[in-house]
């Protein structure tokens, strides 16, 4: 099973939904989870008052993250995250080093 992961170091879940500039693709399967992909998005949050639900940008992001059955971010906010939901792609909200993270959530779904 895929699994998109928000990272800044791309060792540690540490990383905003809406500050991911770039999504970690990992397969997970039993015990192991191996990174198989990266995929650069643009940032959803953009501090842009005018416009601060940016379906346009979840719907890219959605489309980069196709085939993936979940994303894991240190934080992620209501809109996006039913947004992420509605699109089939389920949000979960973790911390700590990424693989053995994934293994845990990958258990659930």
């Amino acid at each position: 099973m895929l699994i998109a992961v928000a990272s800044k170091d791309g060792r540690e879940i540490n990383q905003h939904f809406g500050h991911a500039e770039r999504f970690l693709i990992y397969d997970v399967e039993g015990d192991a989870a191996n990174l198989v992909d990266e995929k650069k998005v643009e940032r959803y949050c953009s501090y842009d008052v005018d416009h601060p639900l940016r379906s346009h940008i979840l719907d890219a992001i959605a489309g980069a993250l196709a085939g993936c059955r979940a994303v894991v971010c240190a934080q992620i906010g209501q809109a996006p995250q039913m947004e992420m939901e509605r699109l089939g792609i389920d949000a979960y909200v973790a911390d700590g080093p990424i693989k053995p993270t994934l293994v845990e959530i990958a258990k659930v779904l």
